[in-house]
């Protein structure tokens, strides 16, 4: 029947328009959600982390939590302005990676590489270990059970993102809203507070505040400083996965990077003024903003509300490490340093393979760790700050390419702060673990330098890039293995015939005398049965039934080197799923022989049985 059409010549406006994929990816507002909770929710422990070193030098030290937070910011300042001319000038993703790619050589795109997947994956860990810390500040009687509420919440964020990124972003909106209203509201309400309404959170814990120094050496100031950039974790991450946003992607992500950097910028400082303010002095088993909730809104409702928006955007903060990882390793896959499966995208634009790797070692991570932040804590941030300096010095290599100085200018102080600040991140915390991520970070790129040559072999082998000789028709043997007379046996020969110009059924026979009478049941139903298809008996000393298919395979070809053969394994498809239990697997032996000990072609045929 034709289609229907209106006057026009066009369609029913019934049908519905092509999928162009554009209603599976991101606006500013999601990408937001999606890929800078994580920079976000460090607002959580970033501010902890410089109090915690310069508690060391007492009530002095915490003085200078405001100035370490500026210098802090105006990092952030820098690294946003740059990264924003890495999107421009980068579309297709990669952030560091791509840049170091055009302009570094590719051994230096794959540090940036290795960086950026060593930090996604603590990032996780990290993350999640934070939210739960945040719950158990709350409610203390679940310290003890922290590990499982870990591994629970990294898979109910791994099932969102099996969904697709939009779908996780759309969940996310809400707590990232609320995070960021609460955390406003937090500091707006403590500026006007001349002192804190409530010390409950803090009251009978103890203190790590130690003795007062008159003095604070450079060296404590450069640990604050480095622990204190745990916050900039995340900056990158919508440089890199600027493919997941709607078109034009490329302007979406820039504006996406500026309000993630003026958000980010505006609680870390804001944090840090009411930290002075209120003289807050780190105590055990209570988080800094959980005391600086305390201090601002009261032990109430309030305070409450602040813990659990923490908590949640904290676990939820791993999602940006979800959206970015998968992307970058599609870009890996693309150019063969890593397994070609991670280029696979399924409906809704999601690189499973990759969200699924990721959930697996970060739960290997938790395992690790037993759920404390503090042992992660240490090989946090080291290798962003990596993966930043790479990318900023490409760029310097980009913009002088065009001659556009006042943008390389930028890239180059961007390039020479995260460059020091990497060395400091990893010469302070590298008795504290960092040592483990200078071990990593080679072995990785290792990996991708096995990974591609191995793929180069493969490519050389398979003649990839180069034209091959037209096809031709060789002479075809297709053998049919059989143990019974059956309707499966009649569809598996009826496709033999089909494919081959020679069909054999070959049958194994064992020594001891029950397979010895089924064997000779079968042959003589089979001379009644008469198919036209010769079968062929291979006795066999020992329980085995691959080793006499593949030793005949070998001798067939021998004897007729120039025919393809092709061993086509004849199967039932149960019509539940739980009845494939019941199946011997007889078809998975063969297959897995012929593969292994033959260069024979495997065709497994499947009879669906419907009821």
């Amino acid at each position: 029947m034709a289609v229907l059409t209106a006057a026009n010549g066009t369609a029913p406006s019934s049908e519905e328009p092509p999928d162009t994929g554009a209603r599976h990816k991101l606006t500013t507002v999601t990408g937001l959600a999606a890929l800078s909770l994580d920079a976000m929710a460090s607002v959580a422990y970033g501010p902890e982390a410089i109090v915690l070193v310069l508690a060391a030098a007492g009530g002095y030290g915490l003085g200078f939590t405001l100035p370490v937070t500026l210098a802090i910011a105006a990092l952030l300042a820098v690294l946003v302005a740059s990264y924003r001319q890495v999107i421009r000038a980068f579309p297709d993703g990669g952030g560091s990676y791509a840049v170091a790619k055009a302009h570094l050589g590719r051994r230096t795109s794959l540090v940036a590489a290795g960086s950026l997947v060593l930090d996604y994956v603590l990032n996780v860990a990290v993350a999640v270990t934070a939210g739960v810390a945040a719950l158990t500040s709350a409610f203390p009687a679940l310290y003890d059970d922290r590990l499982w509420i870990c591994l629970g919440v990294l898979v109910l964020i791994t099932a969102v993102n099996l969904r697709g990124i939009v779908d996780s972003a759309r969940a996310f909106i809400v707590p990232t809203a609320v995070f960021i209203g609460a955390i406003l509201v937090l500091i707006a309400v403590g500026l006007f507070r001349d002192a804190p309404v409530s010390t409950a959170a803090s009251a009978g814990h103890a203190s790590v505040l130690a003795d007062n120094a008159t003095t604070v050496g450079a060296l404590l100031l450069l640990k604050a400083f480095a622990s204190g950039c745990s916050a900039l974790t995340g900056v990158e991450a919508i440089a890199n996965a600027v493919p997941s946003f709607r078109a034009p992607a490329a302007r979406r992500a820039m504006r996406a990077e500026v309000a993630l950097g003026a958000l980010l910028g505006v609680m870390l400082i804001g944090l840090s003024v009411l930290i002075s303010r209120f003289g807050l002095q780190p105590v055990e088993g209570v988080t800094v903003l959980a005391q600086l909730a305390d201090a601002s809104l009261g032990h109430n409702w309030a305070f409450y509300v602040i813990q659990f928006a923490t908590m949640v955007l904290l676990a939820l903060s791993a999602n940006t490490s979800f959206g970015g990882l998968p992307v970058l390793l599609k870009l890996l896959a693309r150019d063969d340093y890593v397994p070609h499966v991670f280029g696979l995208k399924a409906d809704r634009q999601v690189h499973r393979h990759g969200v699924v790797w990721l959930a697996v070692v970060s739960a290997a991570l938790l395992v690790f760790s037993g759920g404390d932040t503090n042992t992660l804590v240490p090989l946090f941030a080291i290798g962003v700050f990596i993966g930043f300096t790479i990318a900023q010095a490409g760029m310097v290599l980009h913009w002088r390419a065009t001659r556009e100085w006042g943008k390389a200018t930028l890239n180059g102080l961007g390039a020479l702060l995260t460059g020091v600040s990497a060395i400091v991140v990893t010469a302070t915390k590298f008795h504290d673990g960092a040592w483990l991520v200078v071990i990593a970070l080679p072995l990785l790129v290792a990996v991708f330098e096995v990974v591609h040559r191995a793929y180069g072999l493969i490519g050389e082998h398979l003649g990839r890039g180069r034209i091959p000789e037209p096809p031709h028709r060789e002479r075809s043997l297709v053998l049919v293995p059989v143990s019974s007379l059956t309707r499966l046996t009649s569809e598996a020969l009826t496709a033999a015939v089909s494919l081959g110009d020679e069909v054999r059924a070959v049958t194994v026979c064992h020594a001891d005398a029950e397979d010895r009478a089924e064997t000779e049941a079968l042959e003589r139903d089979w001379a009644l049965w008469n198919p036209g298809v010769e079968l062929v008996r291979l006795p066999s000393e020992r329980r085995s039934l691959g080793r006499p298919i593949t030793a005949y395979v070998r001798k067939l070809a021998a004897d007729d080197p120039g025919a393809r053969i092709t061993v086509l394994i004849p199967e039932t498809e149960p019509e539940r799923l739980w009845q494939r239990l019941l199946q011997n697997q007889r078809g998975a032996v063969v297959a897995h022989a012929v593969r292994r000990d033959t260069d024979a072609a495997v065709c497994r045929l499947r009879l669906r049985l419907a009821p």
